[in-house]
């Protein structure tokens, strides 16, 4: 289950948004028992990329056992 504040890990490429596959969020908010959430997606300085609302189906938890990947960001 995602809930507020998870780090969640995006499956698919957001063209729109210039985001990739893997590309790590937080969730700051969860839609109707979690059909939806509005999840953050920052740089390593804090800046915000976008808010976006996502289905179940466009991100999945973080693993604990996984590590971070550092890319540079192309905005779209």
């Amino acid at each position: 289950m995602i809930r507020e504040l998870d780090t969640v890990v995006l499956v698919r490429d957001l063209d729109a948004y210039g985001l990739k596959r893997g590309d790590v969020g937080a969730v700051v908010h969860c839609y109707a028992d979690g059909e939806a959430f509005e999840v953050e997606f920052v740089t390593g300085e804090g800046k915000t990329i976008a808010v976006v609302t996502l289905s179940g189906a466009d991100i999945r938890p973080m693993r604990r056992e996984e590590i971070l990947h550092a890319r540079a960001f192309t905005p779209a």
